[in-house]
């Protein structure tokens, strides 16, 4: 039992990515007293709005504009320099307050101008094979991580740095040589990159691991946001399409150093239905007007790359799945609102294969089976939700929805989100 009366409470996303985890975690920050991202990178895309402004945050806590909140970029973060620099720049101009609420690991990975040219050369060569990747040098970065040869925030502020830099270059440069990619400007590159790490080095830098657990140890509640989606996890999620770090509720305690036994509870986001963005298996994927109809409702296009989303009806077995990898003590719904205006609303309640054999899990060969969702359909509502702010004025149909959705999964949907604002938020009782 911890003798702490300082816990940890984790968000994070439950399908692949894009579930609305930033406003999210702004939404619920007034709760804590700090914001701490444990994984990913600027791969990531947290949308925020507030008064009617977009703020997009793409490594930088969402729990930044508020102004007596202290903000974590963890250890497990891998961060680029030249992006952190333009993010912080952007929300500084927004009237946040980062010299003051900013933390950054000394132990978080750097993203070096050439793992970002791997990455090109990577997909490249790929070719119909391509997994998707946003080109933002976090796998590559994450590699060099695992392969013990990475370079990390601290060793920014090491007298040798450049010569640590320098050898990390020729390694990549041979890589790039193997892939045959020689397109590239590596001077201007890395102007740009060590111009960035001159002025990042004037913000905080902290031993996160000592830094959190002394923040608990003095009774502070802490939020844990998590990037990307459950389905994109390293370990669990749809390989190889999935992103380079564990994105479930396991990933916070080596992403920033924090005993399992701190965890209070588990928030898991999720979308009222599904998109995914890149390659990779999507069994309750549309493709005919029903999915042009919620990607253009829903606005979706990615945050940090604009692409195209793919859009598909909810699928129940990936949910459950996710929650039961993380341990997820409660729901919270967003994008209801793009559901209004359905005649039917569909859930994907099971998979069939090409050979129309039927699985209610996630199996080994989930990639290469070519499953189908099995669909269970609802009555859907034609109001518009987007100015409701009280559970009572719900239509009868989508609470039955709601109700439906609980059942089935086993967790209560304590949130649900109808619109991108702060405001249009209902807490269910």
């Amino acid at each position: 039992m911890s003798n702490t009366t300082g816990y940890v409470d984790v968000v994070l996303g439950l399908q692949w990515g894009d579930e609305g985890k930033g406003k999210i975690a702004d939404f619920l920050t007034p709760k804590y007293d700090v914001v701490a991202r444990f994984q990913g990178g600027p791969n990531a895309g947290h949308s925020l709005e507030m008064n009617g402004k977009k703020h997009v945050l793409n490594t930088i806590p969402s729990g930044i504009f508020h102004e007596n909140c202290i903000n974590l970029i963890g250890n497990g973060v891998v961060m680029d320099p030249v992006r952190l620099m333009e993010e912080i720049r952007r929300t500084e101009a927004a009237g946040a307050n980062v010299k003051k609420n900013l933390y950054i690991s000394r132990k978080a990975n750097i993203i070096l101008p050439t793992h970002k040219l791997l990455d090109a050369a990577s997909e490249q060569k790929k070719g119909d094979q391509k997994i998707g990747s946003t080109l933002r040098g976090i796998g590559p970065t994450y590699r060099d991580k695992y392969g013990r040869s990475g370079l990390r925030a601290g060793d920014m502020f090491s007298d040798n740095f450049k010569q640590k830099y320098e050898a990390c270059i020729e390694r990549h440069k041979a890589l790039m040589t193997h892939y045959d990619f020689t397109d590239f400007d590596l001077e201007s590159l890395e102007n740009e990159f060590f111009n960035a790490i001159d002025e990042l080095k004037s913000y905080q830098f902290v031993d996160s691991e000592y830094f959190v657990n002394d923040l608990l140890k003095q009774g502070k509640k802490i939020l844990a946001e998590g990037a990307q989606g459950s389905m994109l996890d390293i370990d669990f999620g749809s390989y190889p399409f999935v992103t380079s770090s564990n994105t479930i509720s396991g990933g916070m305690t080596v992403g920033l150093g924090v005993a399992p036994k701190h965890i209070r509870s588990v928030k898991g986001i999720f979308k009222a239905y599904c998109t995914r963005v890149g390659s990779g298996p999507f069994p309750s994927e549309l493709f005919d007007n029903n999915g042009e109809d919620l990607r253009q409702k829903g606005f979706e296009f990615g945050a940090t790359t604009g692409r195209p989303r793919r859009c598909g009806w909810l699928d129940l077995v990936a949910l459950k799945y996710a929650v039961m990898l993380s341990g997820v003590d409660e729901l919270i719904m967003m994008k209801s609102d793009v559901l209004s205006g359905f005649d039917k609303v569909c859930v994907g309640t099971g998979y069939k294969n090409h050979q129309g054999e039927e699985v209610d899990t996630i199996p080994f060969d989930f990639v290469d089976a070519g499953f189908t969702s099995r669909y269970t359909e609802h009555e859907g509502w034609s109001e518009d939700l987007t100015a409701i702010r009280s559970e009572d004025e719900f239509p009868e149909t989508f609470k039955n929805y709601i109700h439906w959705l609980e059942q089935e999964v086993g967790v209560p949907i304590k949130v649900v989100s109808l619109g991108p604002d702060r405001a249009q938020t209902v807490v269910r009782g």
